[in-house]
């Protein structure tokens, strides 16, 4: 029987084996040992199966974990029907967190994953042996579309590879969605010109759900690069609605916008990598962004590296980049590749704006940065072959490591 997979974590449990049973037939069944025989045979293919249980221990007093297997002819093939399935009502009963999901080969199938993933984007620029560096417009709001279109042309020069919204940049008649776009492209192709080095830009992607498509085959139409897209307000079947349209055909990246509600509990809510990593990237996000260990909305280290983890690991779907972001600067950039790899997208906002030599100067420190780590050398002993890198350090500090 093809089954679904959940992993719960549960508090203040004294009877786990009595708590599990009480999941899978509340969750599917509703009752079973009252219900006539010839009426469990006829439900027995819909009852929920209790598939492990790890008990207490002296240091996790309270705690259990357990695995509960549900068929998959229980629900529709959509995360909609799964999420309510198999955490709907019971995300309200008490101190229990759904760690993760496992799916069947039969259940992937209706799932598309990235459309690009790492090997895409890194084949639209034509960069293959570093992680990638992006950058984030700042201070935008109240701005026109020329203050946009310069700090846009600051970045590039500046050699990121990525540029994108703000996620509280919506639509306005300032910097309109559409002119973001094609004043954006007309910049970047002019620094592409000029440098020979290729930026990609992410609009975000904003309106009513009921829109969304439109506006964004029409961003298709204008040339756009990529999307930005705050998932976690509008829902993960929205993402697969806009990964699954060839019309649009765009790179998708995911912010973590309001996920936070649903991840941060230790006791309720959703595991990091569950939600930022596994169902995001079976969705169809090409990036996901989540705060990294270090920064100013410091994510906890595990969980920052499970996320990466389920965003990289082996699976039918193409691998989607990891983003660890919030208070990046150069500084931190050998502890970024050590714990992230090279297959990862180093995203700033502060740290390169902030810069004393503004937007340009910011991202060539960061490039410095990467290039010096990679090339086997600390970052000061970078900073005395670059200028930039070397005031970005002056500024924001060094967490040295050895990569």
């Amino acid at each position: 029987m093809s089954e679904i997979i959940a992993t719960y974590l549960v508090h203040d449990e004294k009877y786990p084996e009595k708590k599990a049973e009480e999941i899978a037939l509340g969750l599917t069944v509703g009752s079973w040992t009252n219900l006539p025989e010839l009426e469990q045979n006829q439900l027995r293919k819909h009852k929920g199966r209790v598939v492990s249980i790890e008990g207490k221990d002296s240091e996790r007093e309270g705690l259990a974990i357990i695995r509960i297997a549900y068929p998959i002819i229980n629900f529709s093939s959509d995360l909609p029907a799964i999420l309510t399935t198999v955490f709907g009502k019971l995300s309200l009963d008490g101190k229990i967190k759904l760690l993760d999901l496992q799916f069947d080969d039969r259940l992937k199938s209706h799932f598309p994953g990235p459309r690009f993933g790492i090997d895409g984007i890194r084949e639209k620029i034509n960069v293959y042996e570093r992680p990638l560096v992006m950058s984030i417009f700042k201070g935008v709001l109240g701005k026109d579309i020329h203050f946009l279109v310069e700090q846009l042309k600051q970045q590039a020069l500046g050699g990121v590879d990525l540029v994108k919204d703000d996620e509280i940049l919506f639509e306005n008649e300032l910097t309109p969605f559409e002119k973001r776009i094609t004043k954006g492209k007309q910049v970047l192709n002019e620094v592409l010109e000029e440098t020979g080095h290729r930026t990609l830009y992410a609009v975000n992607l904003t309106g009513r759900t009921s829109q969304l498509k439109d506006k964004a085959k029409k961003a298709a139409e204008l040339g756009a690069d990529l999307l930005l897209f705050n998932v976690f307000s509008y829902g993960l079947d929205v993402l697969q609605e806009l990964r699954e349209d060839y019309e649009i055909g765009l790179p998708l990246m995911a912010h973590p916008a309001v996920s936070g509600a649903l991840t941060s509990s230790s006791q309720y809510g959703f595991s990091h990598s569950l939600l930022l990593g596994k169902l995001l990237r079976y969705a169809g996000a090409d990036l996901s962004l989540f705060p990294s260990p270090y920064g100013t909305v410091a994510l906890e280290k595990t969980s920052a590296l499970s996320i990466a983890a389920e965003l990289t690991k082996e699976d039918v779907y193409k691998k989607a980049f990891p983003v660890p972001s919030a208070g990046i600067h150069p500084g931190l950039v050998s502890l970024l590749i050590r714990d992230f790899g090279i297959d990862s997208v180093i995203n700033a906002g502060g740290g390169v704006h902030g810069h004393p030599d503004g937007a340009r100067g910011g991202g060539l420190a960061f490039r410095q940065a990467v290039d010096a780590i990679l090339q086997g050398n600390t970052l000061s002993v970078g900073a005395e072959q670059y200028p930039e890198l070397k005031k970005a350090l002056q500024l924001w500090g060094n967490a040295e490591v050895t990569v």
